[in-house]
């Protein structure tokens, strides 16, 4: 199992957001949004700024995959 944030990446191409707009509304550091590109584990704290900048819920920008590849 893995988490994958390829639905804020829709959201924001849904929105006409760049990651930078992102990094500026929600108060995220770089590194973070650099971590969520990777589908990096993040602080929930993260998690919720970006809920709140988004005026979106968790559902809606992460889901958990299977990441099997057999």
């Amino acid at each position: 199992m893995a988490i994958s944030y390829k639905k804020l990446w829709k959201l924001l191409i849904d929105r006409d957001l760049k990651k930078k707009d992102l990094q500026q509304m929600s108060g995220v550091s770089a590194a973070s949004i650099t971590k969520l590109g990777r589908n990096e584990n993040v602080n929930t704290e993260i998690i919720e700024k970006i809920c709140l900048a988004l005026n979106c819920d968790v559902s809606d920008i992460m889901e958990i995959t299977d990441n099997t590849t057999n």
